[in-house]
């Protein structure tokens, strides 16, 4: 296509620039500040998920948000049964911004099971203009996840440079991510099966690193156990020049251009436009009821692994980023209900 020679020199340009790029750290989110520096979204789920997503207090006071073993927990209600307007969870939104960088999250363990829909993403204001990037994603019983890119119409991306079987469906080597079959974006298929799902709990999970520079968008899975995933955890300064061949890349449209600066989210939700639309083609979830918001209605008990445990959220900046402070969500300390879920000592 006629794309294919720009997307070639781009990503022949991108390791040199990559290489050379030198980062410092700007924000370590963990047990010590999370809660402080990530609001609560607590509104009616834009992917019209049969989920209540909590407030902050609400979630202090159920056991939805805390600590475990010094771990940021994040998690849904699994004792409520039958409940009418969508089951309890959780997501949270940072409190600022980020033009461009290195973001790095170390986590424990991630939501899984029919039903469940759990996101790790950025997103920029004015939606999709200001661009997002879903780092990590995927739906009922899936084992692997995508990673998938949302604009306004015209950037084409090239996935050249992503690890090999990571592509785009139906094998296209390019695809525009705001005029892709309307919300589909420009999604990768991985097919790393401890970066995702049960594969990924089992193993005491992994680091994400996902790099938002002006010549691409890359992200990297080191599970782990693994030196690179040890060493992110100690390094004062990641070298990217070591991290080897990204599990996703994408290349090709003016990043600058599609993206503006972007806040990091956690997501659990239930159900909508994804995993409530192919509820029929699962072959694992799709016996268990005649539709995924009926599963969710009527099990509470299966969602008792539907949780996010973080050791932290590191994020580095080639220079100093622009970021935009918004109004925290405070909430009592309160005794947990959950999971021996230590609530967070908020100030009012």
């Amino acid at each position: 296509m006629k794309h294919t020679a720009r997307f070639a020199l781009a990503s022949s340009l991108l390791s040199a620039t990559v290489q050379a790029t030198t980062y410092t750290l700007v924000d370590n989110y963990n047990s010590t500040n999370f809660f402080s520096s990530f609001a609560f979204f607590d509104a009616a789920d834009p992917t019209h998920g049969f989920v209540d997503y909590a407030d902050a207090q609400t979630a202090s006071q159920n056991g939805l948000a805390g600590y475990i073993n010094n771990m940021v927990y994040l998690g849904a209600d699994y004792t409520t049964a039958n409940p009418p307007s969508g089951r309890a969870s959780t997501r949270v939104t940072s409190t600022k911004s980020y033009d461009k960088g290195l973001f790095v999250a170390d986590i424990q363990h991630m939501p899984v099971g029919c039903g469940v829909w759990p996101a790790f993403w950025t997103l920029g204001s004015n939606w999709p203009a200001g661009g997002e990037i879903d780092i990590i994603e995927g739906v009922n019983s899936q084992s692997t996840d995508a990673i998938t890119l949302h604009t306004s119409p015209g950037c084409v991306m090239s996935n050249s440079g992503s690890a090999a079987g990571t592509q785009y469906s139906g094998g296209a080597t390019g695809l525009d991510c705001g005029a892709n079959s309307g919300y589909a974006g420009c999604s990768l298929s991985t097919t790393t099966a401890n970066a995702y799902g049960p594969g990924f709990n089992a193993n005491g999970g992994g680091v994400y690193v996902m790099e938002m520079a002006s010549e691409a968008i890359s992200v990297w899975f080191f599970p782990r156990g693994s030196a690179q995933a040890a060493s992110l955890a100690t390094a004062a300064i990641p070298d990217t020049s070591t991290f080897g061949t990204p599990m996703g890349m994408f290349t090709g449209c003016d990043i600058d251009r599609y993206f503006s600066a972007q806040q990091i989210i956690f997501d659990t939700t239930f159900c909508g436009d994804w995993a409530g639309a192919v509820w029929g083609q699962d072959a694992t979830c799709a016996p268990l009821a005649s539709s995924c918001s009926a599963y969710v209605q009527q099990n509470p008990a299966a969602f008792v692994d539907a949780y996010w445990l973080i050791n932290s959220v590191k994020v580095y900046q080639a220079s100093s980023g622009s970021s935009s402070n918004k109004r925290r969500s405070p909430y009592r300390a309160a005794e947990p209900k959950h999971k021996g879920v230590v609530p967070v000592p908020f100030l009012s």
